[in-house]
């Protein structure tokens, strides 16, 4: 087992990631209130690993609400069912809840957690790789609005993220690909010699060598935990971490939730983000052939659905919420590794890069 440990101001926790964690119940049980656990899933991940989590809590007062799965039901009808099961079971500020699943089921749960009863605390236990490197970290939690993914949340860190490696084995092959998109983003934002390493390793990873993604997975979560301590809320470097994100938020909005993965939508983001940054001349075109290469390398999409035209497209990126005083702002490239915050660009390149990185119908 590696930890690694979110240092914040006022609260810290540790990220344990190794196999067979979900079967320690010393990781879990100092996390646990005195008001016992709600359990909150969806019925394929609690037919694979809630009877585990359940021998972990033994006597541990808890209950379970199994939540429908996919994104097209993280909104505030599927969270207002989970209040109704904190209420009905009596559970008070005392009680803990245990978000076990992918990174909608850690988004709500933490989300009911900042909120009920004026909040309550909250354990991730990420069963998708995707979670397990990026949503359990980091405290952001939300629902989805018919207008924007993620418009309706709260920051609220949990008191420990136990990612157990044995779940990846479960996974469907397009969650992994999933997973590595978010993966491959901490490379191109800071960290370039893990990119080149990405580059080295991505068939073994694609092949679930266990060495190989708990190293990724480490690797993703250090570069996380050391944005997220330098800034909780989001107010300076963090955003860095939307690396692709305004487009494929778009993406996810005009489809409808849950057509495409957020995975798949990122991946197209980040190539279209370095598509634009070449195009402001920020940087050459060789940097956008290697990330268009690695990301089609592991099977994942770089253009945008034909079906979402560059009118369409810029409509739903100007409700994103890195919109400031009414202006988008975007995450761009400078180099391999180094990303920034860009508020002063050419519409004209952003639409000749909505128009080209798009599928052909």
């Amino acid at each position: 087992m590696s930890t690694l440990t979110v240092e914040l101001a006022h609260h810290s926790y540790p990220i344990h990631v190794g196999p067979g964690l979900l079967s320690q119940p010393a990781l879990l049980a100092p996390h646990i209130g005195e008001g016992g656990a709600l359990v909150v899933t969806n019925q394929i991940v609690a037919d694979l690993y809630l009877k585990s989590l359940r021998s972990s809590l033994g006597a541990v007062k808890h209950a379970c609400v199994i939540l429908p799965d996919g994104e097209e039901h993280k909104n505030l009808a599927t969270l207002n069912a989970l209040f109704d099961a904190l209420v009905s079971k009596r559970f008070g500020r005392d009680a803990t809840i245990l978000a076990l699943g992918g990174g909608v089921i850690g988004d709500m749960a933490g989300f009911a957690a900042a909120c009920y009863q004026r909040g309550i605390e909250y354990v991730q236990l990420p069963t998708t790789l995707l979670a397990q490197v990026d949503s359990s970290v980091g405290g952001k939690t939300a629902v989805n609005h018919p207008a924007g993914k993620n418009m309706i949340g709260a920051f609220h860190q949990p008191t420990a993220v136990i990612a157990d490696t044995n779940t990846l084995a479960t996974l469907s092959d397009r969650e992994l690909r999933c997973g590595l998109a978010e993966v491959i983003k901490y490379g191109l934002i800071r960290d370039a010699e893990f990119f080149s390493w990405l580059e080295a390793n991505v068939e073994a990873l694609l092949a679930r060598d266990w060495q190989a993604l708990t190293e990724a997975i480490v690797r993703s979560c250090r570069n996380k935990a050391d944005v997220v301590a330098g800034d909780e809320r989001e107010r300076g470097e963090r955003v860095l971490l939307n690396l692709g994100h305004t487009f494929a938020h778009a993406i996810e909005t005009g489809l409808g939730h849950g057509q495409w993965l957020h995975g798949e939508a990122v991946a197209a983001g980040m190539h279209m983000a370095a598509d634009l940054s070449a195009r402001l001349g920020m940087v050459r075109q060789d940097v956008v052939a290697r990330i268009r290469t690695l990301l089609s390398r592991v099977g994942l999409p770089v253009l945008a659905p034909a079906s979402l035209d560059t009118k369409t497209m810029r409509a739903l990126m100007s409700v994103d919420k890195k919109v400031k005083a009414g202006k988008l702002r975007l995450i761009l490239l400078k180099s391999l590794g180094n990303a920034v915050v860009a508020d002063e660009f050419s519409e004209s390149a952003l639409e000749a890069t909505l128009d080209t990185c798009r599928q052909i119908a």
